[in-house]
């Protein structure tokens, strides 16, 4: 194979696996309550490193003990815009490569330069997350714009990996498979909503919620985007009603989920080619299931929610991957190297 090629794959395929551990340390980051703790950006009270702030820090959590602010939140803070700007310079490696090499690649630079825009959006969101104290619209934007970047990753990796050809006739589920990305889509965004909103303990009982199937909630609330943390458009403390709205909502639109990607794995594990990545979608519904009824239970454990947030990305990882090689039913998988079941 063609070293340029080899250093390219290795390059995106390391990539892609920071992106997705980036975007689990997100998860951490948030529910650890650390994503103030360095209130300003993209320093820690204008140091590189927690450690030239260590008397502002000192001050902050003396006045606040169990505020936002402590030296290991701002540690933890500061280590994800490490990684958060070690990713954005390996894109831009990447971005680099696919247009210089672009004839030997054989592939269009257009995908790698899209990465990039994502991971500056990414960066962006990131900023203001600090900056607008975070407001949940913010917050939110950010995670979904973290698996925007996870997706072009998974999107330029799946290119590069080889996998059985798929017949004509696998082609029909094309549509099927982008209506469930579109909906895990809108999942993320609504799972986004309650960490941001911290609703996740809005419901201790399960199947029914306070013990009804429908409880009173406020929607209006609930949902209303523009607004700070924990408060309502005219300022006053957000309601139980909206919290509960926001929780009830994200759950049971996960059934619809389930069942919609449940039954569109199943099926395309017929195929030769999908069958890899049709199992993993399978196996991280059933771990989201388990996860999320754990989150609920024993009243959210850190652990468990960020694993929870990890099998989001990782069903993001598997419904692209299936897409991709979708896209490519009736031809060969991939011209340079031989094709193998995966």
């Amino acid at each position: 194979m063609d070293p340029v090629i080899r250093r390219y794959r290795k390059l995106v395929f390391f990539t892609w696996f920071l992106t997705l551990d980036l975007i689990m340390f997100g998860a951490f980051v948030r529910l650890t309550d650390s994503g103030l703790g360095c209130p300003d950006w993209p320093g820690c009270y204008g140091s590189v490193t927690p450690l030239g702030s260590l008397a502002d820090i000192h001050d902050a959590n003396r006045a606040m003990p169990f505020g936002p602010v402590s030296l290991s939140k701002a540690w933890i803070e500061m280590i994800h815009r490490y990684v958060g700007s070690i990713l954005g310079m390996l894109i831009i490696a990447i971005v680099y490569m696919a247009w210089r090499h672009r004839d030997r690649l054989g592939r269009s630079p257009a995908l790698a330069t899209v990465a990039l825009i994502t991971v500056c959006v990414q960066g962006a969101f990131g900023a203001w997350t600090v900056t607008h104290q975070l407001m949940p619209a913010v917050v939110t934007a950010h995670l979904l714009f973290g698996m925007l970047t996870l997706a072009v990753m998974t999107w330029l990796a799946a290119r590069e990996r080889p996998y059985a050809s798929l017949g004509a006739g696998a082609a029909r589920w094309r549509g099927w498979m982008t209506g469930g990305l579109a909906l895990l889509v809108l999942q993320i965004a609504l799972g986004g909503w309650v960490s941001t909103n911290y609703a996740a303990l809005a419901c201790m009982d399960f199947p029914t919620c306070q013990g009804q199937w429908v409880p009173p909630m406020d929607f209006a609330g609930g949902y209303s985007i523009i607004r700070g943390l924990g408060e309502l458009p005219s300022g006053e403390m957000i309601s139980q009603y909206a919290l509960t709205a926001i929780h009830w909502v994200h759950r049971n639109f996960a059934f619809v989920v389930f069942v919609y990607l449940g039954i569109l794995g199943a099926r395309l594990r017929s195929e030769p080619g999908l069958r890899g990545p049709a199992s993993l979608m399978l196996a991280l519904l059933l771990a989201q299931l388990l996860t999320g009824l754990t989150t609920i239970f024993f009243e959210w454990p850190l652990a468990i929610a960020v694993l929870h947030n990890g099998g989001a990305a990782g069903l993001v990882l598997a419904a692209v991957t299936l897409r991709v090689r979708l896209a490519t039913a009736g031809r060969p998988a991939l011209r340079s190297l031989a094709p193998q079941p995966v």
